[in-house]
Formats: C-alpha cells, structure tokens, sequence
C-alpha cells in the first residue's frame, strides 16, 4: 500500500511532466513568434529540447497505427 507520501511524489511528478510540456509548448510559440531564439538557449537547453521532440516524433510514430496514407475503409 502506498504511503501517502508516495501519492504525494507521484502526484509531483506527474504535474511536472505536464508542466514541462507546457514550457516546451511556450518556448515553440515564442521563437514562432520571434521572441525567442534558438541561440537565446544555453546549449544544453537546445539538447534537452531537441531529445524531448525526437522521443516525443518516435513516440507518436510507434503509436500512429494507422498512417496519413492508409486508405480508410
């Protein structure tokens, strides 16, 4: 049984995956809007943002099971 401080953790880290990929979202629109850019970032920002969108572009190919191309029946 979970303590609830282990609830407590969990509940923690599940809002900081949500709060990161709101900042990521953030940082997206600012340099799209030109208040931001990419050489603004120290370098291992853009490394950490440049892996989180590789994994994120794997990700949503391992789960895109039907591609764009797919004719629909």
């Amino acid at each position: 049984m979970a303590s609830d401080q282990d609830r407590f953790k969990q509940d923690l880290s599940d809002l900081d995956a949500g709060f990161i990929r709101v900042l990521e979202d953030l940082i997206d629109a600012l340099i799209a809007n030109g208040a931001l850019r990419l050489t603004d970032l120290p370098p291992q920002a853009l490394e950490k943002l440049a892996e989180r969108k590789r994994t994120r572009q794997r990700l949503q190919g391992a789960l895109n099971l039907i591609s764009d191309d797919d004719a629909i029946l």
